[in-house]
């Protein structure tokens, strides 16, 4: 069964990400746009540097073509963002990305965008589902894409590219930055988002060199996440180089990752909490901030600290894009690496927040680790642990029975404020310290996120959940 989770459809390659299912999404698709009137617009479809991107992207304007939907088809791979973009600039009902993101090698998946560039809500995804299961057995039509082209159904975009960058280098601090000079060695790890960035940071006049940036379908045999411990090739040549920033991307570009020039990882929460205080304390944008529920609660500190608000929204950058919306937020991000900023598109775009970063330390002519420093000495420390677990069709009824019908949870030293099931199990303690478990929306895995003041008291909430929950190191 096809199923759209946080991050749209992923399956493994050869496995379900098929051929024939994949006609099935586009089929699927074609329904809901009929079905909401909305055919009288093109569908934008770009694709990632993943085995079969650009292959399952011609099968879908095949299948859209044939039901006379016309498709804008990219020449080139593009990051997630820029078919986002291109959505929000154009006017248009829906994008399409083929991509799996941060998922291993061996997984693919689409990604469905809807209007104003946004990621398609829950109501959306399930009701393509629906359309998906009810498309009867049997061959889809498909028009060959030669002549999809020939009778003009696919029409390829030749540079869309151009008003992404230009609206991103629009809001930038360009002359600061060019004063600045940042020397940056930039990884996109072998994904679609080198182009944008690069371009930014030459017209910007940073000296720029690259690492991985051609295409490999397996990403160099590592996991295209631009976590600290896929950065270690990074940061060896950071500290080699004697570069200022290492910046890397995700598989398809919304996910960012940063490296201090002393090879200090900097995490996404550290990300958000820094852009968000250069964002309201020194280019005076003034607002609240959002962020999912497995994300830092420094930034409700900080928040508070500023007159502000932080609000909390369940995983999904979905909620993140409406909250922004709702509150008016400076901006709204995620500890799994993905933000975005008010103004910008609707959904995670690394480019742009790279781009923002690099302008910071332009401004404030500070190393991230000097910021980051002074944040803590401000705020305090807030350290946060997480657990990936990989689990039995035994393990996750278990799961579901002890944590989500009898509704049990550990005993805790610290006092429990409350326990919020909104999305998952989240228990927050009296000190802003928190554990949240919950599964995956995009892979198979069970996540537990804790976050305290010392690493060892989070680490100390997640061994609790493991041991409640039998699942042992």
């Amino acid at each position: 069964m096809i199923r759209f989770g946080t991050g749209g459809w992923r399956a493994v390659i050869g496995s379900d990400f098929i051929e024939t299912n994949i006609c099935r999404v586009a089929a699927g698709i074609c329904d809901l746009i009929e079905e909401e009137d909305k055919a009288g617009k093109p569908v934008m479809v770009g694709y990632d540097h993943r085995f079969l991107s650009e292959t399952a992207a011609r099968w879908l304007a095949e299948v859209f073509a044939a039901r006379g939907i016309r498709t804008w088809f990219m020449n080139r791979s593009a990051p997630t963002p820029l078919v986002m973009h291109t959505v929000m600039k154009e006017g248009l009902y829906f994008g399409v990305e083929i991509t799996a993101s941060h998922n291993p090698a061996t997984y693919n998946g689409i990604k469905l965008i809807v209007e104003e560039g946004r990621d398609a809500p829950l109501e959306t995804t399930q009701r393509l589902e629906e359309l998906i299961e009810a498309i009867p057995a049997g061959e889809i039509s498909r028009m060959p894409f030669e002549q999809a082209c020939e009778e003009g159904l696919v029409e390829y975009r030749k540079n869309p590219f151009n008003d992404f960058i230009d609206d991103i280098l629009s809001v930038l601090n360009v002359e600061a930055i060019r004063a600045h000079g940042a020397r940056v060695l930039f990884d996109p790890m072998y994904g679609s988002g080198t182009y944008p960035l690069l371009v930014i940071l030459c017209t910007t006049r940073c000296t720029v060199d690259m690492i991985h940036n051609h295409r490999d379908a397996h990403f160099g045999g590592n996991l295209p996440a631009p976590s600290q411990k896929g950065l270690d090739e990074l940061r060896t040549r950071v500290l080699a180089g004697g570069y200022e920033l290492g910046i890397a991307f995700d598989g398809d570009g919304d996910r960012l990752g940063i490296l201090d020039r002393n090879g200090r990882y900097l995490s996404a929460n550290e990300i958000l909490v820094m852009l968000y205080w250069y964002l309201h304390e020194v280019k005076g944008w003034k607002g609240p901030v959002v962020r999912n529920l497995s994300t830092t609660h420094m930034l409700d500190v900080m928040a508070r600290d500023f007159g502000e608000t932080c609000y909390e929204v369940p995983v999904g950058f979905k909620y993140i894009s409406a909250g922004i919306d709702e509150v008016d937020a400076v901006l709204g991000g995620e500890s799994s690496g993905g933000l975005t900023v008010r103004g910008h598109i609707h959904g995670k775009d690394s480019i742009y927040a790279a781009s923002l970063f690099v302008e910071m330390i332009s401004v404030v002519e500070k190393t991230p680790s000097e910021i980051m420093d002074m944040l803590n000495a401000r705020y305090g420390r807030f350290e946060m642990v997480e657990d990936n677990i990989r689990f039995t069709e035994a393990q996750k009824q278990t799961v579901d029975r002890i944590i989500f019908e009898e509704r049990q949870i550990p005993q805790f030293a610290a006092k429990v404020a409350r326990v919020s099931y909104e999305d998952g199990c989240k228990v927050y303690f009296d000190d802003e310290s928190f554990v949240s478990c919950r599964f995956s929306g995009t892979e198979p895995l069970l996540r537990i996120f804790a976050e305290a003041k010392d690493e060892q008291i989070a680490r100390a909430y997640i061994d609790a959940f493991r041991q409640l929950l039998a699942l042992e190191e």
